[in-house]
């Protein structure tokens, strides 16, 4: 019983986290100009301080002069993320030369269980370009809340190791130009060579 109450709440909140994108969607727009969703003036600047791989402090800055597409999910997510960060990576392959200058920020909202050294061999097993970030509690908590990413890691059941247990989370990727201007939104149901034509876009814009 108890474990059907579980599914029944996860799956409610899975149908909260597709709202919540459906909103922020809408307060963009699918112009003409844009396979993805424009959310320029919409969303904040790239801004962070998280926690990379061999002890090291990645800021915002070490993004300077790059277009940088931001996902966050977990590590041992079953499907949504490995399913995102295989069509990012994707999308790297057909930018070509171009991909050199783009960077993937995997953020996880599961920092009890996602050491930066597991993320990042997570993320390169997809692309050498991928960076994989965590923080404490309170710092992802903050930044997800910034962006309007919903996330949810629930508590395991009693006799259950502590680390089985369930983690909901919205999809979406956000896109920030060369100069940290959040731009574009893709969902987990875009077109992959619709994306990358817009990424080609985005960065002879700001070239």
């Amino acid at each position: 019983m108890l474990r059907q109450i579980r599914h029944l709440l996860s799956r409610s909140f899975k149908i909260l986290a597709f709202s919540a994108f459906v909103v922020l969607a809408a307060c963009s727009e699918r112009s003409p100009d844009w396979h993805l969703y424009n959310v320029s003036g919409h969303l904040p600047d790239l801004a962070f301080k998280l926690q990379a791989a061999d002890q090291k402090t990645l800021t915002e800055k070490d993004l300077a002069g790059l277009t940088t597409m931001v996902f966050f999910g977990y590590a041992s997510c079953p499907d949504i993320c490995p399913t995102t960060m295989a069509q990012l990576s994707e999308v790297m392959e057909n930018l070509g030369d171009d991909a050199q200058n783009v960077r993937i920020v995997f953020i996880s909202v599961d920092p009890h269980r996602d050491t930066p050294d597991i993320l990042q061999a997570y993320v390169d097993a997809f692309n050498p370009n991928a960076i994989g970030l965590t923080g404490d509690e309170q710092t992802i908590a903050k930044l997800a809340k910034r962006y309007r990413v919903a996330y949810q890691i629930e508590k395991p059941n009693p006799g259950d190791p502590e680390d089985l247990y369930d983690v909901t989370h919205s999809q979406g990727v956000y896109i920030f130009d060369n100069r940290g201007k959040a731009r574009l939104l893709a969902s987990d149901s875009e077109d992959t060579e619709a994306f990358t034509q817009d990424m080609r876009k985005l960065i002879k814009q700001t070239r």
